[in-house]
């Protein structure tokens, strides 16, 4: 028997470190959303959130397309998710997508940063998203060029990834089984003494 959308939201819920923003513990990434709209000005938010990003020389790199179901850049953004992702993100009331500029507007030259950038500016939404009582779910499966080519973006830009946004939804209603599982598992993380180090390998010491 599915769990159901409290209990999962419940197990999902990481352990708190005394300091930490408790934020980063509760966010998640469901596939299950309701069919309920989101306010825009509360997804106005989480892009005033996402513009406060760093990003090198400030360049700001980021530019994100933003699809309200039923609206015509929402049908754009499904078309271009794989098969897998167009089967559970079409419940979500907002699709979004980002794009990052691969040159500097300053001389031209190439940003090597900018996907890293754009994803900066992609957390900052998602978790100001939790933070408004909302869910997303970033997704990389997705024809990139045909991002690119369906909302005419200039040839400087690079497709990223998309982010369905809205109300977690109850995990019976996913497609089958394999995302319900998935929607129920529990959230890992690796020990920070597998992922930060003072040289390679070596744990660093807090």
């Amino acid at each position: 028997m599915a769990l159901s959308a409290v209990e999962v939201n419940q197990r999902k819920q990481a352990p708190v470190v005394e300091g930490v923003i408790p934020v980063f513990f509760k966010r998640w990434s469901p596939r299950s959303f309701i069919d309920k709209p989101v306010d825009k000005a509360l997804v106005e938010k989480a892009f005033e959130a996402a513009r406060w990003a760093a990003s090198s020389y400030n360049e700001q790199p980021w530019r994100y397309v933003v699809g309200f179901k039923g609206d015509e850049a929402y049908g754009k953004i499904l078309s271009v998710l794989n098969p897998f992702n167009q089967a559970w993100a079409k419940t979500a009331p907002v699709l979004i997508l980002g794009f990052a500029s691969t040159k500097f507007a300053h001389n031209g030259s190439e940003n090597r940063f900018a996907l890293h950038d754009l994803g900066a500016a992609s957390a900052y939404l998602t978790l100001q998203s939790a933070e408004l009582g909302l869910y997303t779910h970033s997704m990389a499966g997705l024809d990139y060029d045909a991002a690119v080519k369906v909302f005419d973006v200039p040839a400087d830009f690079i497709a990223g990834a998309a982010i369905a946004l809205g109300y977690q939804g109850e995990p019976a209603a996913l497609p089958n089984e394999q995302m319900q599982a998935q929607e129920e598992s529990e959230r890992r993380r690796r020990p920070l003494s597998e992922t930060v180090f003072s040289a390679w390998g070596v744990p660093a010491q807090f």
